[in-house]
């Protein structure tokens, strides 16, 4: 794991000045060493901070070189399979120096160009220059879990792992006001349309399971997609026992490889199923325990959900070695700025200063790579919306069924289809907002137009509302809804926060449910293994059952780590910060006076306002240098 950096020119004579300013930018991602390269021609330029993950001696340290030097490598992440690609390497003839999958990448993209990717189980942004045909290959991971942003500016291409290396190197800072219009009317953090595009005018992303060739003659930008998930292919005649033996045996294997490492490993714990299952398998497959686990986790003592139980129950089961941090409100205050300055872009909600607080206090304990469960939902249909795609798409084809989930769900949630003990306040509280989404997004899209929230200054929104995003409607089935949620940008939006988090305090994240032949496995599997008798994530549950606690495999709500955000809000100095940002906002032109007055003053009184509060600040951030 580490931070990447370079530069492409057609006007040559590059500087080593300007390469070091963005490896500095990025300091935080690499504290373990540094490394520039640029080539004869000076049009060509990488840049590297190292966090020493595998083989930690000078070997490892990059850019890189290969085959007499006409490959040069620039490369974060990990990729997990290197030790079974190497031996395939070596027995074709292939020689290394170290024992480091960067050079495992490298020799694997000299033999096979483009294709290696095909062949990676991992996760990563690397960029490779080839000396012989002048030219620069970049791509990225088939989730998006590692990040690469690139902008083309005075003739002049750049890409790095985070924006605020671009900037160090020249390249302008600007809002792009369409995405802050669209967030600020409909809290969109991406365009659907083009998951590139970023807040900044100018600075882009390059895309998950994507690459690109780009050329100091020819600066043109050309994405390529590798990869892609089939959610039509289904396997009609799985039996329960083979999905569960196939899950078992792909999870595990997913599960060892992200355990390599030459440092010490540990887990993140929020309590939830995923993370649970992560820890417990770690147990599973350490079982003379030669290093006790250690597990890192956030609690928020006397708040609802709070899920210091569950955590303790797994703890118990593993006997793991649990360590905690309570994040409060005073927290909050000291590093909002701190924490923007890491994401560099608005994020949901501040339950990311939690996960922000667990690198943290993973770095205190001197563990440098943490497993996670990120991306369970999104592939197994975990969160509570995804009954409704369910739902729809039985109503259709299997009415016998459609009526028994319908009745498996009303009861468990607290409601009855039958009789006079129909709970309409429980169902409409967890399932009607989703019934009711693409209505909703509708009515938004409308205010838009029309300024219907009432915040926005009448010029911008007059500029800018032809410019409101329209998201495609709520898909009618659950394959199409999990495929979307995994690859339209909204879990890429996760892994981004994750990747911050974790690279502010030089930590490195694993997700061992993104390992993509469990996730194309997974969506082969008929809908009702993800959802059955009103339960999600079905078929894991059954899987691993034996290793959960119980209380575990049957919990039915979705937390994650959820902070009281509405009291934290109500901070005194939070108060102040939102009037400051809704100053900010109107001198800008982009909310009008009564803005700040009707919303900075009402932040503690309803969810609405405490909404806006939030965007407010995160809006006010772009702004600031």
């Amino acid at each position: 794991m580490c931070g990447i950096a370079g530069i492409v020119s057609r006007k040559g004579q590059l500087e080593q000045a300007q390469l070091k300013r963005m490896t500095d930018a990025i300091a935080h991602r690499g504290p373990d060493g540094e490394g520039a390269w640029i080539n004869f021609s000076g049009n060509a330029a990488l840049g590297h901070r190292r966090l020493a993950i595998i083989d930690l001696s000078e070997s490892g340290r990059q850019p890189m070189f290969y085959a007499n030097g006409r490959f040069s490598i620039t490369f974060n992440g990990e990729i997990y399979n290197y030790l079974e690609l190497r031996d395939d390497l070596e027995k074709r003839g292939f020689k290394f120096k170290s024992t480091s999958d960067t050079e495992v990448l490298l020799a694997l993209f000299a033999e096979k160009g483009e294709k290696c990717l095909a062949e990676l189980d991992g996760m990563f942004a690397f960029a490779i220059w080839d000396e012989q045909e002048q030219s620069l290959f970049a791509a990225r991971d088939r989730f998006g879990e590692k990040p690469f942003y690139y902008a083309i500016y005075d003739n002049t291409f750049y890409f790095a792992s985070e924006m605020k290396a671009l900037w160090a190197a020249g390249v302008p800072r600007a809002v792009s006001n369409r995405m802050l219009y669209n967030y600020l009317t409909a809290g969109n953090m991406y365009n659907p349309h083009d998951l590139s595009q970023t807040f900044y005018e100018g600075i882009f992303k390059l895309k998950a399971a994507h690459y690109f060739f780009i050329s100091p003659q020819e600066l043109k930008i050309e994405q390529t997609c590798y990869w892609n998930l089939d959610y039509k292919t289904v396997k009609q005649n799985i039996s329960d026992d083979e999905a569960a033996e196939e899950f078992r045996f792909l999870f595990n294997e997913s599960v060892k490889r992200r355990l390599r490492s030459d440092v010490p490993v540990g887990s993140s714990l929020s309590g939830g199923l995923d993370s649970s299952l992560v820890v417990c398998t770690i147990d599973r497959l350490n079982a003379e325990k030669p290093v006790r686990q250690a597990t890192f986790s956030a609690r928020f003592p006397g708040f609802a959900k709070d899920e210091g139980k569950y955590m303790q129950a797994v703890i118990e089961r593993t006997n793991a070695e649990s360590h905690f941090v309570y994040p409060d409100d005073f927290g909050l205050v000291e590093n909002l700025e701190k924490l923007f300055h890491h994401q560099e872009e608005p994020f949901g909600s501040a339950s990311i200063y939690a996960q922000f607080c667990v690198m943290q206090l993973a770095k205190e304990n001197n563990v440098t790579v943490l497993l996670d469960g990120q991306g369970a939902d999104e592939l197994l249909a975990g969160y509570h919306p995804y009954f409704e795609d369910y739902f729809r798409d039985l109503a259709v084809r299997d009415k016998k069924t459609w009526r028994q989930e319908q009745q498996a769900f009303y009861d468990t949630y607290g409601a009855k289809i039958n009789g006079d003990g129909f709970n309409l306040k429980e169902t409409v509280r967890r399932f009607l907002p989703a019934v009711l989404k693409d209505k909703a997004r509708s009515v938004r899209h409308r205010l838009q137009k029309t300024n219907g929230s009432g915040f926005l200054d009448s010029g911008f929104q007059q500029e800018f509302s032809d410019f409101s995003f329209s998201f495609p409607p709520r898909p009618d089935n659950l394959p199409e809804s999990l495929y979307r949620s995994t690859t339209g940008g909204s879990l890429e939006e996760l892994l981004r926060y994750a990747d911050r988090n974790s690279m502010a305090h030089s930590r490195e994240v694993r997700l061992p449910f993104l390992y993509h032949r469990l996730a194309e496995f997974l969506f082969s599997l008929p809908s009702n293994f993800k959802i059955r008798n009103a339960t999600t994530k079905y078929i894991m549950r059954e899987a691993f059952k034996d290793i959960l606690p119980a209380e575990i495999v049957n919990r039915t709500d979705k937390i994650g780590y959820e902070p009281p955000q509405k009291s934290w809000l109500a901070n005194p100095r939070i108060v102040q910060m939102v009037d400051e940002a809704a100053s900010l906002l109107s001198e800008a032109s982009i909310l009008n006076k009564d803005a700040q007055r009707f919303i900075s003053r009402r932040e503690a009184k309803t969810s609405i306002f405490n909404s806006y509060n939030w965007k407010m600040l995160m809006a006010a951030n772009l702004f600031k240098r």
